[in-house]
């Protein structure tokens, strides 16, 4: 969530609905960011600060042995049922809530490296049977650890290491025989297999293969623009009183093509459903699975083998490098705040992190531009209402008192023009105060305040402008230190900047069945970042950028042609493909306080009834399209048949229902109700709907999978292809939507061993992918892999006989 807990929220409403109107007043017509922070803190009161401490207390973020033993018995019971993903997850959060260094943490690695090793995970096995090691693993379970570590060795095909692991192994059974004779027996055999397999690999040359692919990291731009870095040199940095900064195309720009490669300056995992402590139950821990569990807290990479923090049960890590990496420029200050940033929300978080990394840059002139800015002149962090501003910058030596102004005509410029991916361009990005409601900066303000008198209480060195252990001075509550209320204003401008900058890291993640052959995805919010270069494109609701991520990098691509001269554009989530013109600009006004007028919008406005039938109801007599507002009217020359709107919507409505119990029955593996539940609402749907309503195109979709499942490809085939021509109709020929689509059916016609039509499905898929993600993405390589097989599978031809 990115505001406070509702609780908090409601909270500090009614607190400000009982404020004196004289404060609200003060409060509201607060000229800078400076006065905001100034008038709103010193009304944060002890009351408030312990209501806020019990609601973080429903946040269990702290090492727990008694959770890791009931994580463990959970995951053993996965185990047991040969749930080993399950299992391995169960056992991850085992390990979060052990000490370092107990009997606990390296049960649950050791347990964790037996369900990673049944996935065929061996290389993250190894280290998992090291980390249960090096914790103290009990000596009388070594030979088991042994003998895994063995097998992986093998299955790697490092036999030296596994024969000395072997050694090592029968070197222990002779020198400390503490199993009973059963277990010996049971271990000898199994030692045994594992010498043989030893045997018959040292027979054979060891290769060390190299990597199969590139990584993403090793994807450049062709050519970096100099002005801009982390953008490509066919981009160029424009600046309007209206429009603020923006990039253009200096060059015609081909579908495809790369603009932007940028790693966020900032980003926070966004939490999923953390489940609060329901007090008064049984059991307070919860065995359900959100993307904290799945991802590392600082690259965001996908690990099933997380190495947690030492001090909180809540960070996790993909390695000991990213722990200590997160440790050392922001976690050792957020590890005993983990409770109350899950309570303060993710844009509160992002402040607090931002703050921190802005440690790690020129410390000296970010603190100046801080307290500069709340200097005497009384522009205390202000937004810049005229985009050419002059910054000031000590260009002398120390002897030189006399600043000289230089002008730069961009925010986040430095003094020669080129434009920041550091924290000066981060700060730069506009608040829009003037656009929040007086109660959502009071709430922000004493979210903010709140956060600041926590790291006062712990003595922390969160804010010190040197790098050194030092810690804060103590000060008298409510009145916080100045530097630290300095801090506090940062933060406050980062929190209401980030309704408008914000940039959602998405990632595709794979629904349905495990067991399904045909991949259904959907795109989930993984984190929440600022991305200094991302930042300067504007929104169009017909976008001629792709937006795609690796971790915390985000990759741009022109998903179409760009001619010399254009505005590069992304969409900032509302899309004519998705929603009407009425709908997209109320969202676009009420998130980011603009009137959205691009192409799109403004023909939409001109003629309503254009574009898709995306909510298109048809005449059920003579099939003719409905039109009209509150009574609909055939279109048809012939028909004089009207209906109402309100019983349509709840036909479809009733529509939506069927189908998704439908749905429901397919996740399950009730694949023959599913189908006939599905076939009734199809035959229902073509009664009052258009043929291209998004409705019809979900039923399509879900009977494509039902006779995946039971194996009838022909059939599938038939009902994805009518899916496609939905998709096709709402999205468009070349969108990325349009690709998954063709995936799923190229894997369809692949199981089918239908060849031709499977290898032109294919070729279309990748065409389309190619532009929105580019060759590294995992859907693109399976279409390469399943073109590899069939090429393999085609008769070579014969030519003719001499």
């Amino acid at each position: 969530m990115d505001l406070p807990v509702d609780e908090w929220k409601s909270y500090i409403l009614q607190k400000w609905s009982l404020l004196p109107k004289s404060i609200q007043v003060t409060i509201s017509t607060a000229e800078t960011l400076h006065d905001l922070f100034l008038h709103s803190s010193p009304l944060l009161q002890p009351e408030d600060e312990m209501f806020l401490k019990r609601l973080s207390g429903g946040y269990l973020v702290g090492k727990d042995p008694d959770a890791s033993l009931f994580y463990r018995e959970k995951g053993n019971q996965k185990f047991q049922a040969k749930d080993y993903m399950g299992a391995a997850v169960l056992y991850s959060k085992g390990v979060s809530h052990s000490g370092p260094s107990s009997t606990d943490i390296s049960l649950c690695y050791a347990n964790r490296s037996a369900a990673l090793f049944h996935l065929g995970q061996y290389e993250t096995c190894l280290k998992d049977i090291v980390r249960a090691q090096t914790h103290g693993y009990p000596e009388r379970l070594q030979p088991k650890l042994l003998l895994r570590k063995a097998e992986c060795l093998v299955t790697l095909g490092r036999p030296q290491e596994a024969s000395q692991t072997v050694i090592d192994l029968e070197s222990s059974f002779a020198a400390k025989p503490t199993l009973s004779a059963s277990q010996f027996q049971i271990l000898q055999r199994i030692l045994c297999r594992v010498k043989v397999k030893v045997q018959e690999k040292e027979n054979l040359p060891e290769i060390f293969p190299e990597a199969l692919t590139k990584t993403f990291e090793g994807v450049d731009l062709r050519e970096e623009n100099e002005q801009i870095p982390g953008a490509s040199s066919s981009v160029s940095l424009h600046v309007d009183p209206l429009k603020g900064r923006y990039l253009v195309a200096t060059k015609d720009i081909l579908p495809g093509e790369l603009l932007v490669k940028e790693d966020a300056f900032v980003s926070v995992l966004n939490p999923g459903e953390v489940p609060l402590w329901p007090r008064g139950l049984e059991s307070k821990w919860d065995i359900q699975v959100t993307n904290g569990d799945l991802h590392c807290h600082r690259c965001l990479r996908h690990t099933l083998a997380p190495v947690p923090c030492d001090g909180c049960s809540y960070a996790k890590y993909c390695s000991q490098e990213c722990m200590q990496q997160a440790w050392d420029r922001y976690h050792s200050v957020e590890c005993s705040l983990g409770a109350l940033l899950l309570t303060l929300g993710l844009f509160c978080h992002v402040a607090l992190r931002s703050t921190l990394l802005a440690r790690f840059e020129d410390v000296g002139k970010v603190t100046k531009k801080l307290c500069g800015e709340m200097s005497n002149q009384g522009i205390c962090l202000p937004e810049s209402k005229n985009p050419v501003q002059t910054l000031k910058y000590d260009l002398g030596g120390e002897g030189d008192k006399k600043d000289k102004a230089v002008e730069t005509p961009i925010p986040g410029c430095d003094i020669n023009g080129k434009y920041e991916r550091n924290y000066n361009a981060i700060f730069h990005l506009l608040p829009h105060t003037e656009n929040h409601s007086p109660e959502h900066k009071f709430l922000c303000a004493l979210s903010v305040s709140a956060l600041c008198r926590q790291l006062e209480a712990a003595g922390l060195q969160a804010f010190t402008t040197d790098l050194k252990p030092t810690k804060l001075k103590a000060a008298e509550p409510p009145v916080l230190c100045a530097e630290l209320s300095v801090w506090g204003v940062a933060m406050l401008r980062h929190m209401l900047q980030l309704q408008c900058n914000a940039q959602a890291i998405t990632t595709i993640q794979q629904t349905g069945s495990k067991e399904s052959l045909i991949t259904d995805t959907r795109r989930v919010r993984l984190a929440t970042a600022l991305f200094p270069v991302v930042s300067l494109l504007n929104h169009s609701c017909s976008p001629n950028t792709s937006v795609s991520f690796i971790g915390t990098i985000a990759t741009i691509r022109a998903s179409q042609l760009i001619r010399s001269g254009q505005e590069i554009l992304h969409c900032y989530g509302p899309h004519e493909s998705r929603m009407g013109v009425a709908e997209r600009r109320q969202k676009l006004r009420s998130q980011y306080f603009f009137d959205c007028d691009c192409p799109p919008c403004e023909r939409e406005k001109q003629r309503p009834s254009a574009g898709p039938g995306r909510g298109a109801f048809r005449c059920h007599r003579c099939r003719a399209l409905l039109q009209g507002d509150d009574v609909l009217s055939c279109s048809g020359p012939a028909c004089m048949e009207s209906v109402s709107r309100d019983l349509l919507v709840s036909r479809l409505q009733d529509l939506q229902r069927q189908v998704g119990a439908a749905q429901k029955h397919l996740r399950n593996g009730r694949l023959e109700v599913a189908i006939q539940l599905l076939l009734g609402c199809q035959s229902d749907a073509e009664s009052f709907l258009s043929a291209e309503h998004s409705v019809v195109g979900e039923i399509e979709d879900a009977l494509a999978q039902a006779y995946a499942a039971l194996g009838d490809w022909e059939k599938s085939a038939t009902h994805l292809q009518k899916s496609l021509q939905v998709v096709e109709v709402h999205h468009g020929p070349s969108s990325v939507e349009m690709g998954h689509e063709l995936f799923k059916l190229a894997q369809v016609f692949f199981n089918g061993c239908a060849v031709p039509e499977a290898l032109k499905t294919i070729q279309k898929a990748e065409k389309v992918l190619l532009v929105h993600y580019g060759p590294w993405n995992d859907e693109i390589r399976e279409l390469q892999k399943m073109k590899s097989c069939l090429l393999d599978l085609l008769p070579i031809p014969v030519g003719p006989k001499e």
